[in-house]
């Protein structure tokens, strides 16, 4: 069912099931970025699109953590509690590169709502969320380009 939608609406699909897939939604974008690659969607375009959607579902749940800390989010999260320090502990650690992992499923996307808590720099955000995002979509592309030669 999903497929059909995603096959019936393209890149537009694939657009909106990548940003989706960046939020706090549970859904992974890999098996429609494959298919799209082994069913003969251009390769380039299937990186570009699913690449900016998953990155601007990231930015929204920055917003989410940078907007609706105070509102949104403290009914779910205490501001002064254990957990947050240590993740503040881990951003002054790791830095902002951190935010490269941001595509690893479950970790991912509360690193990118925690960056807006913190106020991270928007574009020094974008840059580590982007590059680890076509990291990810250049190595499931090239998969399914290798696995679609091998048959």
């Amino acid at each position: 069912m999903m497929e059909d939608l995603l096959f019936h609406s393209g890149y537009l699909g694939l657009f909106g099931v990548s940003f989706l897939a960046a939020t706090l939604v549970p859904l992974g974008s890999e098996i429609f970025v494959a298919l799209m690659t082994v069913s003969g969607y251009e390769p380039l375009l299937i990186f570009t699109v699913a690449t900016t959607g998953n990155t601007l579902g990231s930015i929204t749940n920055y917003y989410v953590g940078k907007l609706g800390r105070n509102f949104l989010l403290s009914p779910y999260i205490n501001f002064g509690s254990e957990k947050l320090q240590k993740a503040e502990k881990m951003y002054r650690k790791w830095g902002a590169p951190i935010l490269s992992l941001a595509w690893i499923p479950i970790v991912g996307d509360p690193l990118t709502v925690i960056a807006g808590v913190f106020n991270l720099d928007l574009p020094i955000f974008t840059f580590w969320v982007f590059l680890g995002k076509s990291f990810r979509y250049s190595l499931v592309i090239m998969t399914a380009e290798t696995f679609l030669q091998s048959i």
